[in-house]
């Protein structure tokens, strides 16, 4: 049996119930830390609740057998009433990643929250479904080379997935490529051209992970995700002030009045690597994919992959996706298991050059 520990909470003072029945209920809980999601909840665990001090503040931690934990991740990353192959997928990517990653951190193997994996307790858990994937997929990772695979997963890819070295290390994986999210893929764009960056933005083409529908889209993810609607295609407009006030706050940058936004390089998914931001004051190159999500907005863009159209009094940014879009788009799988893919064709069409092996 394997034991997790999980770190769910940071506070100077934590509050906790303990139920009859073993579980335990954290208050104030903290889900979507500095994303535009943020939002506190009471949370209801199985296992065991360690609270341990960390300088100045407590942490609870939570030890939890990994497939009661798993069960939680794939109902707090996508709803539980999501087509059963997409939470056996989703069940099998969770386990690889959380065992690529474990001890990673200092006081417990893994987070709770978006840095790692959405892990939300007993409160997501609300179908049969949810269990009998964990279940049927039971021991089973994906594996590349005789090596559990870095299994990273976001939201939606936009209509292409990015590959690994674009928003990490400079280093890549055979199986964290870029894939068209498309039943017929064909002959890749090159997105890292900015014509066509803009061309395949401005005009998005058919993909799994176009969701509008929004009878589809409520079904498979959860009700803190539901607000944001748009992911596949979306715009964002500031002043040139209000823009300088932000990159100012969250960058700290001082380059005054911003006049100029240039991409410099892009991913194959058009995700921005490096951006040019040029102000009255001075000029400043940042990168790679998250930071430049963190300077141009006062929580987090939905992604890099935008394009910049001037207007009289500013910018318009027009965007694709949600989040950094390396590996599994979880609403791209979600509309392939709604089609009739199984959990074996959506793992192989995220991630190629992988196999499916069972985990000692």
């Amino acid at each position: 049996m394997h034991i997790l520990s999980v770190g769910i909470l940071r506070a100077p003072h934590i509050s906790v119930t303990h139920h009859a029945n073993g579980t335990f209920t954290l208050h104030g809980v903290l889900i979507g830390r500095q994303f535009h999601w943020q939002q506190a909840e009471d949370q209801t665990f199985a296992g065991e609740l360690r609270i341990v001090h960390d300088g100045d503040e407590l942490v609870a931690i939570n030890d939890v057998e990994l497939e009661e934990y798993l069960a939680s991740v794939i109902s707090s990353e996508m709803s539980a009433e999501a087509p059963t192959e997409l939470l056996k997928a989703h069940a099998i990517i969770a386990r690889s990643w959380v065992l690529a990653q474990r001890g990673a951190h200092r006081l417990f193997d893994v987070c709770a929250d978006d840095h790692c994996q959405r892990y939300q307790g007993l409160t997501r858990i609300a179908t049969p479904d949810v269990r009998q994937a964990v279940e049927k997929t039971r021991g089973i990772v994906l594996t590349c080379g005789g090596k559990v695979c870095d299994t990273r997963y976001s939201k939606c890819c936009g209509g292409m997935t990015e590959r690994f070295s674009t928003c990490w290390e400079d280093k890549d994986y055979p199986y964290l490529q870029a894939v068209r999210d498309h039943h017929s893929p064909g002959d890749l764009p090159d997105l890292t051209t900015e014509e066509n960056a803009r061309q395949w933005i401005l005009h998005p083409p058919p993909s799994f992970c176009d969701a509008r529908a929004r009878s589809v889209f409520t079904r498979i993810v959860n009700r803190f995700d539901q607000p944001t609607d748009n992911a596949y295609r979306w715009h964002v407009s500031y002043t040139r002030e209000q823009l300088s006030d932000i990159i100012e706050c969250k960058a700290h940058l001082h380059l005054g009045l911003i006049q100029q936004l240039k991409p410099l390089s892009r991913g194959p998914s058009g995700r921005i690597s490096t951006l040019r931001i040029v102000g009255e004051q001075g000029t400043k190159d940042i990168g790679k994919e998250l930071e430049i999500r963190r300077a141009l907005s006062p929580t987090h863009l939905l992604s890099a992959a935008f394009v910049v159209e001037e207007t009289p009094d500013g910018f318009t940014l027009h965007g694709a996706g949600w989040g950094h879009g390396v590996g599994l788009c979880q609403i791209g799988a979600a509309m392939m298991a709604l089609n009739g893919y199984d959990h074996r064709q959506i793992l192989a069409h995220y991630y190629p050059n992988t196999e499916l092996s069972p985990y000692e």
